[in-house]
C-alpha cells in the first residue's frame, strides 16, 4: 500500500495564479485541481478535486487588492484541506495584507495583523510562509511556525548585474526601514543614506531631510511596500536635489494603489523594481520606468526545503 505522506501538493487562490503555476514549474509539480468560484451573492465556494488526505500541502495565495476576498479565499481553502484529511497545511503568503496594522497606533483601534494571523491559525493553518513582512514582529502574532523569507538575495544579484558597485549608495526612505536597507547595503558593501520625513497623514508623506552624502551617487531605494508611490517619489527628488546621479527604488511588494503607476511614471525616479509578490497589473507591466523580478524560484525552493525537511534560513546566509 502507498501512503500519500511525502507528496507535496499546491493549491492556488485566485490572487496571483501567474506566481503559482511558476512555483509549479520550479518544483516540477503541477497544481492541485480546485475550483475557487463565487456564488451569485459573491459567496466563496471552495472544492478541491483531488485527493489530498496524508499530503504535505502548500497554499498560495497572497492577501493583495481585493484583500477581504482573498483573506477569505485562504481561509475557506485552508478549511476544505482540512476536512480533507490533509497532513500538514502551508499558508504561503508572499504579500501579507493588514501587516501595516501591527499596532495601535491610537485609542479604540485594532490591531489587525494579529486578528488576521489568529483567522488563518483557526483555520486550520499548520505553518505560515511570507515574504518581507512589514514589521519582523508579525512572525510572534502566529500561534504556529512562520517562515518569513528575504527577496534581498534576488535583489541583490540584480543590483550586481546592472550597477557599477563603486558608484552606488543604498537608502533608506524612512528611519523605521534602515534596518532592512543596512542588510542590503551589507550585501553589496555599498554606504548608507536616510530620509528623515513627517507624514503628516496616513498616505501623504513629506521629506525632510537626507542623512548622508549622497552627491555623486547613484542612489537605490529599499523598502518593502510601496503603495501610493508619494513617498518614493518625494525621496527622488530630494536625493537629486542634494546632487545623486541617479534613484532607482527596489521594493518587494508593489502594491500601486489609485494613480501610484502614474505618479512614478511620471516622477524624476529612473526605475522602480518590484517583485511579482503581487500580480503586476496591466498598467504595470505598460509603464515604461516600472520593472518586475520574478520570485517564483525563492519561493519554491523554501517550498522545498520544507518539504523535506531542510534549513531555510540558509538560504540567506
Amino acid at each position: 500500500m502507498a501512503a500519500n505522506n511525502g507528496a507535496i501538493k499546491l493549491v492556488s487562490g485566485n490572487s496571483n495564479p501567474q506566481l503559482s503555476s511558476e512555483i509549479g514549474a520550479y518544483l516540477q509539480t503541477p497544481l492541485t485541481k480546485a475550483v475557487v468560484r463565487r456564488f451569485a451573492d459573491m459567496e466563496i465556494f471552495v472544492e478541491i478535486q483531488e485527493n489530498v488526505r496524508g499530503a504535505d500541502v502548500f497554499v498560495i495565495q497572497s492577501t493583495s487588492y481585493p484583500a477581504n476576498d482573498h483573506v477569505m479565499e485562504l481561509l475557506i481553502i485552508i478549511d476544505a484541506l482540512r476536512r480533507s484529511s490533509a497532513r500538514r497545511i502551508t499558508a504561503v503568503i508572499p504579500y501579507f495584507g493588514y501587516a501595516r496594522q501591527d499596532r495601535k497606533p491610537g485609542p479604540r483601534t485594532p490591531i489587525s495583523a494579529k486578528l488576521v494571523a489568529n483567522l488563518i491559525t483557526r483555520a486550520g493553518a499548520d505553518r505560515v510562509m511570507t515574504l518581507d513582512l512589514h514589521a519582523g514582529q508579525i512572525q510572534g502574532f502566529f500561534d504556529i511556525p512562520t517562515d518569513n523569507l528575504f527577496a534581498s538575495p534576488v535583489m541583490v544579484r540584480d543590483i550586481r548585474d546592472r550597477f557599477e558597485l563603486e558608484t552606488v549608495m543604498v537608502v533608506s526612505p524612512d528611519v523605521g526601514g534602515v534596518v532592512r536597507a543596512r542588510g542590503l547595503a551589507k550585501r553589496i558593501n555599498a554606504p548608507l543614506a536616510i530620509i528623515d520625513k513627517r507624514r503628516e497623514k496616513a498616505g501623504e508623506s513629506e521629506v525632510m531631510n537626507v542623512i548622508g552624502e549622497v552627491e555623486g551617487h547613484t542612489c537605490i531605494l529599499v523598502d518593502d511596500i510601496v503603495d501610493s508611490g508619494g513617498t518614493l517619489v518625494n525621496a527622488a527628488d530630494a536625493l537629486l536635489d542634494q546632487g545623486a546621479k541617479a534613484v532607482y527604488a527596489y521594493i518587494t511588494h508593489g502594491v500601486l494603489s489609485g494613480g501610484a503607476v502614474a505618479r512614478v511614471t511620471g516622477s524624476r525616479l529612473r526605475e522602480l523594481v518590484i517583485t511579482d509578490s503581487i500580480q503586476p497589473t496591466r498598467e504595470v507591466h505598460a509603464a515604461a520606468n516600472v520593472r518586475v523580478l520574478p520570485i517564483a524560484n525563492l519561493i519554491g525552493e523554501a517550498i522545498r526545503r520544507t518539504a523535506v525537511e531542510e534549513s531555510v534560513s540558509s538560504l540567506f546566509d
